[in-house]
């Protein structure tokens, strides 16, 4: 019970820098409005302006809430997405960045990853994170196989890699909790070869590996067992766009562990994953309500032939 509290405590007071004449707004939904309740505790603590709301209208990551949230969250210092769908991939986020809102997002986190991944230190972990950020910034072309049967090629080119660092302490500040990540938007139509995610997918409980065959910069086939059917009907309920590959991630976090729960399991110390569908708030081209991520097992990854990852290992 300590150890929970000084989690919701470390938040405010490490990973977000709260000060007493700062608002944060907490946004939740009915599922997540418990553990939301706590992290309001934890705020109240330091600011008497502390607020919490909450609304159930999304069925999908990426989906826009409502707009007098969203002018809620522009209008604050600091807002904690404690949801169960994604709003990371959002224009509501995005604006709100821009307007100063300094965001940590957190869809799907339960007590129990709270508990492990919140209490830290989060300076290490930020510093190999920005170690890999400017790397994939500054390179080109990406190289990824695995033992699963990933073998693919990426473009990178001018494309701005971003650092979830876990420390949102700047105005505009955006990133997830748990942090532990290097991630950029590769270039939408060049990316070639073959997927296989073997570690974990968003949402989606593995009873096979889902492979992908990618041309192009689209998945055109997806195949697998019930895991992989669940996906593809998942991507005939919103665009043909859903099947672009959007995102390259390299996790960062050695107190992260593999589940379902993807805002957990993409942050893996020596993973990669590759996410599909929206990509538009870092950097990438598509704006669609989808934004799914899974993880490939014991990568080798190779930025400009540079040996990035292997053997679970950064080796920077």
């Amino acid at each position: 019970m300590k150890k929970t509290l000084s989690a919701f405590q470390n938040v405010m007071n490490q990973c977000m820098a709260l000060k007493p004449n700062e608002s944060i707004l907490i946004i939740t939904d009915p599922d997540q409005k418990s553990l939301a309740e706590k992290f309001l505790k934890a705020a109240k603590e330091i600011t008497n302006n502390a607020k919490l709301i909450s609304f159930d209208t999304m069925t999908e990551n990426a989906q826009e809430p409502p707009t007098k949230i969203a002018k809620k969250m522009a209008a604050s210092d600091v807002a904690l997405l404690v949801t169960t769908f994604s709003l990371s991939h959002t224009q509501a986020r995005k604006k709100a960045n821009l307007a100063g809102c300094r965001i940590a997002s957190m869809p799907g986190i339960t007590q129990d990853m709270v508990t492990r991944t919140l209490a830290g230190n989060y300076s290490k972990i930020a510093k190999i994170s920005q170690k890999l950020a400017k790397i994939l910034t500054t390179g080109n072309k990406v190289t990824i196989t695995s033992p699963g049967g990933t073998n693919l090629n990426l473009d990178i080119t001018n494309r701005p890699a971003i650092a979830d660092t876990g420390l949102f302490t700047k105005p505009g500040d955006f990133g997830n909790l748990p942090a532990g990540e290097a991630f950029v938007a590769p270039v939408e139509e060049k990316t070639n070869g073959t997927i296989v995610f073997d570690g974990a997918f968003a949402d989606i409980v593995l009873d096979k590996p889902i492979k992908l065959l990618v041309k192009n910069g689209v998945a055109y086939s997806i195949t697998g067992g019930k895991a992989a059917k669940t996906l593809n009907k998942l991507i005939q309920k919103v665009s043909p766009k859903a099947k672009i590959i959007a995102e390259l991630g390299i996790g960062t976090n050695p107190n992260c562990k593999l589940s379902p729960e993807v805002l957990e399991a993409e942050k893996v110390y020596g993973t990669c994953h590759i996410a599909l569908g929206n990509n538009q708030g870092f950097g990438g081209k598509i704006s669609i309500p989808f934004h799914s991520d899974g993880i490939i097992l014991n990568p080798s990854l190779l930025v400009d032939n540079k040996p990035i990852l292997k053997n679970n290992q950064i080796l920077i």
